[in-house]
């Protein structure tokens, strides 16, 4: 059936296609009788596919990826999808439109897409009364955020900061996203030095937010995968050392390898198929250095179960996908979770953690 969908959706200019996509899911969670309905079809409930981490319960290892839902105004609608979590964002403190359109594009031949969207959402205010307003879905969600455009790297700690205090009661975890490719500067802020005092500041917030509202609450880092070793190195090492809760790897490349469809030039990061790999040797290269210490999510070019175990085995402890969605469909997380548990059979493993680090065991 989406496989027809697609082909209309496909025909649409891609930003449109996504903001009528997002629409539809706004008529969808507006009413709670359509959402149940929903969720009986797509939400498969499997002891062996529970996990806990930070104190928080998912009842799957596959969450949406940060950039779907961009102002936190879906994700009751998409937790009925079957999501074991969702992250929204990247959030900004004050609202920005982002990067000139056209700036979103697909390729079909690659099952890739290309982004230069460059943070565009509503702001944290506009995120904090979605928050207040709509039904709360019964599994973690994830808020990422970023800096504001024209807010010079050596004040990027404050947009954090502002961003987690504001919406520290919403979120189950926090995201440090300093890896986007389309806001001029902002990897820059994956050095050493410059991320050793932004983490070091933001967890003291973290800490005292903590203290403010009784509950200490996980912050994660977002990593690019276009980095060698020894800067993965020291950007694990660092993060570590100033108190991260946990990794997220990877957001989208710059790279162009490979790739055969007629967008490939465009600029912007690239996501999907073509990243799976480099993302899973990113993942492979962290847990070596990590062994386990703090938890990893894996993303990039998940589209089957076994995408996700080839994750999994890499050291990942949960898995997001977004752009396998855009050519699988909003059924691929019950599909995932099906072939997760087929190949549980076949491996004769009785839980998905089993899979976690085995490259390096």
């Amino acid at each position: 059936m989406y496989q027809a969908l697609r082909k209309v959706l496909f025909q649409m200019n891609p930003e449109t296609a996504h903001d009528r996509t997002v629409q539809a899911l706004k008529w969808m969670q507006s009413s709670p009788w359509l959402r149940q309905s929903i969720a009986k079809k797509m939400v498969i409930k499997d002891a062996r596919l529970a996990s806990k981490l930070w104190g928080l319960s998912f009842p799957n290892p596959i969450g949406l990826a940060a950039g779907f839902d961009k102002d936190a105004d879906v994700f009751p609608a998409l937790a009925a999808l079957g999501f074991g979590f969702i992250e929204v964002g990247t959030l900004t403190p004050r609202p920005q439109s982002g990067n000139p359109q056209p700036r979103l594009f697909r390729l079909p031949g690659d099952e890739a897409v290309i982004n230069r969207m460059g943070f565009n959402n509503h702001g944290i205010a506009s995120a904090r009364q979605a928050f207040e307003q709509l039904d709360r879905p019964a599994i973690p969600i994830g808020i990422n955020l970023g800096k504001n455009k024209d807010t010079p790297n050596e004040k990027a700690a404050e947009d954090y900061i502002l961003g987690l205090t504001e919406l520290y009661p919403f979120g189950d975890y926090f995201v440090i996203n300093v890896s986007s490719p389309n806001t001029k500067g902002l990897r820059d802020l994956q050095h050493a030095e410059a991320l050793e005092s932004l983490l070091t500041r933001i967890l003291h917030q973290r800490d005292q937010s903590a203290q403010n509202h009784q509950q200490k609450k996980p912050l994660l880092l977002k990593i690019a995968p276009d980095l060698e070793p020894d800067a993965v190195q020291k950007i694990v090492s660092t993060a570590i050392a100033a108190g991260i809760d946990g990794i997220i790897a990877t957001n989208t490349t710059l790279s162009r390898e490979g790739l055969t469809s007629k967008q490939r030039h465009e600029t912007g990061g690239l996501s999907g198929k073509p990243v799976r790999e480099r993302s899973t040797q990113i993942i492979r290269h962290i847990y070596s250095i990590t062994r386990g210490q703090i938890p990893l999510i894996g993303v990039g070019g998940v589209f089957t179960g076994r995408d996700v175990i080839d994750k999994l085995k890499a050291g990942a402890n949960l898995v997001q996908v977004y752009t396998g969605m855009i050519y699988r469909g909003p059924a691929i997380v019950r599909k995932i979770n099906q072939e997760l548990l087929e190949w549980m059979e076949k491996e004769k493993i009785s839980h998905f953690q089993e899979w976690i680090g085995q490259d390096l065991k």
